[in-house]
C-alpha cells in the first residue's frame, strides 16, 4: 500500500472538514474505504478505488478501512499489514504511521470496530464484500442500490451539503486534475495523424496521464461512433472524414476527477457540414459558460443549451420553426438527448451513488420529459460548486429511426436536408467549470475548443 506524500495541511483539511460535519449532525458516524475486488485469485485483483465519502474525511485511498466521526474526531480502523506482505508488496506503512498521516485522534485494528458501532450512520460502499461486512456490523441492511433511510439519510444529506462546495484544499487536486487532463487531449489531438486506430489515440492520451502517476476518473471514451454516448470501444479504423470524440479525465491520487471531451477532424480539416455542426455545438457551450454564475438555476443552463442548439439547427434548415417552440415539445433532444452537465469533484458524476439526492436541490424530482429527464444537476448555483458543461449533438439511429419518434416530428424535422450531415454521427466539448463569487472560472480552459485551434492542434 503506497500512501501518497500528505502534510500538515492535509491534517488541518481534515480537522476542518470532520468538525463541519460534526457542526451539523450529532450522531457518530462510520464510514468503510471498500475492499479490493479479485478478477480470478485474490492477489490479482481490479484496481483499487477506496469510497468517495470515505476519502473526503480519511484523505486517503486506504484499503479495508474504516473512519469512525464523533464530535469532530477521528478513530481510524485497519489492520497492519501481515508479516509476509513485505515480500510482495515492499515496506508499508503501519496503523500508527498511517493514523499519524491523517491526524486520527485514536487508531485500532478492525477487530475492534464491532465495539464501536452502536447508533451509528453510515453510507453504502459499493463492493458487495464491504457492504456485506457493513450490513452485518450494523444489524441492518446496507445496500448501495438502496436510498439511506433514517440516520443514514440526515448523514448523507449532510455530507452533500459540505461536498458541493470545494474548499482551497480540493480545489487544488482539481486544478491538477484539469492540467493533466488538458495535456492528455494535447497529446491524442498530436497523436491522431498517425494512428491507425482509436486505441492509439487513447493510448497516448491515458499515457499522459499514467506519466503524471494519475489514473482515469472514468472508462475513458475515444471514438469515431460519437452518437454513442459512453462508447467503451476502441477497434475502430480511423478514416479520412471521420470525427473522433474524446472523452477522458485525469484522476489526481488522492480521488478528485477531471473531465472534458473534445472532437476533432481525423484528417485535421472539419468537412463543412462538420464544422457548421461543431459551431452549434460550440455556440450553445459558450453562451452557457457565460450564464454560469451564483444564483443562476442549473436547469436554466440547460434550457439555454437546448435553445441555442434548435436555434443552430433551424437556422442549417435541419429543424423547422420558432426555436423555443422547439424546445417546448423537446425536438432539440432527438440530437441533444443528455443533460447540459454534472457536478463534478472526488467522482466524476459527483455523489450520484446518492441517486439525486445531491444533484437536485430538495423538494425536487426528475421530469419525465424526453428532454429533461436526463438532467443530473437541478439546483441554483453556489460558488465553489464545480459542474461541467458539455453539450452536444449526436445522430443515434434508435432514436431517428424510431417510426413513432419520426411520426411526432415529422412536421419540425427537414429529414432530407439531415442527410446531408450523415457525416456528423456525433459532437461534444466539454469543460470544466468552477462558479466563482462574481461569475465562473473555466479550469479547463488552456485547451482550446474553437474550431480553427482544434485543427491546428491535430495538425502542429
Amino acid at each position: 500500500m503506497l500512501i501518497p506524500q500528505t502534510s500538515t495541511s492535509l491534517i488541518e483539511t481534515l480537522r476542518r472538514r470532520r468538525q463541519q460535519l460534526a457542526n451539523l449532525i450529532d450522531f457518530p458516524v462510520i464510514l468503510w474505504s471498500g475492499s479490493n475486488n479479485p478478477r480470478n485469485f485474490p492477489a490479482n485483483s481490479f484496481p483499487f478505488r477506496a469510497s468517495s465519502h470515505f476519502l473526503y474525511f480519511a484523505g486517503l485511498p486506504l484499503s479495508k478501512a474504516a473512519i469512525r466521526l464523533k464530535a469532530g474526531k477521528l478513530e481510524l480502523f485497519i489492520d497492519d499489514p501481515s508479516p509476509s506482505s513485505a515480500l510482495w508488496h515492499g515496506e508499508t506503512p503501519t496503523r500508527q504511521e498511517i493514523a499519524e498521516k491523517i491526524g486520527a485522534d485514536m487508531a485500532g485494528p478492525m477487530a475492534e470496530l464491532e465495539s464501536w458501532v452502536e447508533d451509528a450512520a453510515t453510507l453504502a460502499a459499493q463492493d458487495a464484500a464491504t457492504w456485506t461486512q457493513q450490513s452485518q456490523i450494523l444489524n441492518k441492511w446496507v445496500l448501495p442500490q438502496s436510498p439511506p433511510q433514517g440516520i443514514d439519510l440526515e448523514l448523507a444529506k449532510a455530507i452533500v451539503s459540505l461536498r458541493l462546495i470545494h474548499d482551497d484544499a480540493a480545489l487544488i487536486e482539481l486544478r491538477k486534475a484539469a492540467a493533466v487532463t488538458v495535456k492528455a487531449h494535447k497529446a491524442g489531438m498530436a497523436a491522431t495523424p498517425q494512428a491507425k486506430l482509436e486505441a492509439e489515440v487513447r493510448a497516448a492520451m491515458e499515457g499522459v496521464i499514467i506519466a503524471h502517476n494519475m489514473t482515469t476518473s472514468y472508462n475513458s471514451i475515444v471514438t469515431v461512433h460519437g452518437e454513442v454516448l459512453h462508447n467503451e470501444h476502441y477497434h475502430h479504423n480511423l478514416q479520412p472524414g471521420d470525427l473522433l470524440l474524446a472523452d477522458v479525465g485525469a484522476e489526481t491520487e488522492m480521488g478528485w476527477a477531471g473531465d472534458v471531451t473534445r472532437t476533432w477532424p481525423v484528417s485535421g480539416k472539419f468537412s463543412s457540414t462538420q464544422r457548421d455542426i461543431y459551431n452549434v455545438v460550440l455556440a450553445a457551450h459558450d453562451a452557457c459558460i457565460a450564464k454560469i454564475k451564483p444564483g443562476v438555476e442549473y436547469g436554466d443552463i440547460h434550457l439555454l443549451a437546448a435553445t441555442a442548439i434548435a436555434e443552430g439547427l433551424v437556422e442549417l434548415g435541419i429543424l423547422q420553426g420558432n426555436p423555443q417552440d422547439l424546445v417546448e415539445i423537446d425536438a432539440h433532444a432527438l440530437f441533444f438527448p443528455h443533460g447540459i452537465g454534472h457536478l463534478l469533484g472526488l467522482d466524476v458524476h459527483d455523489m450520484e451513488d446518492l441517486g439525486d439526492l445531491a444533484g437536485y436541490e430538495e423538494g425536487r424530482t426528475r421530469s419525465d420529459r424526453f428532454g429533461l429527464s436526463y438532467l443530473r444537476l437541478n439546483r441554483p448555483l453556489r460558488p465553489g460548486m464545480l459542474v461541467t458543461i458539455e453539450p452536444g449533438f449526436y445522430q443515434v439511429p434508435a432514436i431517428l429511426n424510431d417510426a413513432n419518434v419520426r411520426s411526432k416530428y415529422q412536421s419540425v424535422v427537414n429529414w432530407q436536408r439531415l442527410s446531408e450531415f450523415a457525416d456528423v454521427r456525433g459532437i461534444r466539448i466539454e469543460d470544466d467549470v468552477l462558479v466563482t463569487t462574481e461569475g465562473s472560472e473555466v479550469l479547463t480552459a488552456a485547451l482550446p475548443n474553437d474550431a480553427d485551434s482544434v485543427e491546428n492542434l491535430v495538425n502542429d
